[in-house]
């Protein structure tokens, strides 16, 4: 069993209760529309984003949902490490988008784990231009499948900052998640990740606080955009 798998590792610690409270307050976010393409990114490398993302998953499967994850992160994605299956170079994301015609046969491409109810759609061979794949009509036409297909699918998307592949993918979402680290990520990055998002007309439904302090009551805390935007408003109140 995947260490990175705390939900299945340790289902009563305090993780595994924020991860389930941020599932809930993901489907109160929005009631009047439907939730089931939850993208997840960060300002940069390193806060936690496909940790999260895979937990999310455990704790949307083990409510009965059919889930998947898919790995956007066609440059560095880590799904298949965390969730212990292969990467194969004839399978993935990106050989999918590649071949993708009309009702495809999805099982050479999308594997099965461990987990009850998960299915994952790892990256594949990384492409010599990974934009391309994703703004082609090849994959509008898988996520159109897919959504069909599964009941929660989670996008697992690169970091915000520096990078278009995000803001790409958010054509296909219906909820928009930054993980930030706490006392790593700096209030500037996740301020330009907002800006980001503003200019795509991306709404972020909330942002994930990754290593918090065991003294805050959790490893992990859930925020919604107003309660950020006050925060970020305090703080430059006390910068000043």
């Amino acid at each position: 069993m995947s260490t990175d798998l705390i939900i299945n590792v340790n289902p009563k610690s305090i993780f595994s209760e924020a991860i389930k409270t941020i599932r809930t307050n993901l489907a109160f976010s929005n009631i009047d529309k439907e939730m089931k393409v939850i993208l997840t990114t960060s300002p940069q490398s390193g806060d936690g984003k496909s940790f999260i993302t895979a937990n999310l998953a455990v704790a949307y499967a083990q409510e009965g949902k059919k889930v998947l994850v898919v790995d956007c992160d066609l440059r560095k994605g880590r799904q298949h490490e965390i969730f212990e299956v292969m990467n194969l170079t004839s399978g993935g994301y990106s050989n999918l988008i590649l071949n993708y015609k009309d009702e495809i046969k999805l099982n050479k491409y999308i594997v099965g784990t461990t987990n009850k109810n998960i299915d994952l759609l790892p990256t594949g061979p990384t492409p010599p231009n990974p934009v391309e794949l994703l703004v082609s009509e090849n994959n509008k036409k898988l996520m159109k499948q897919l959504r069909e297909k599964y009941d929660i699918i989670l996008l697992d998307c690169p970091p915000v900052l520096g990078l278009s592949d995000t803001m790409i993918m958010t054509k296909y979402s219906d909820a928009n998640v930054i993980v930030v680290s706490s006392r790593r990520t700096k209030i500037e990055s996740l301020d330009k990740a907002k800006k980001v998002f503003a200019q795509a007309n991306a709404k972020i439904t909330g942002v994930i606080i990754n290593r918090a302090s065991v003294k805050d009551n959790s490893y992990y805390s859930y925020y919604s955009n107003e309660y950020y935007g006050e925060q970020t408003k305090k703080k430059k109140k006390k910068r000043r």
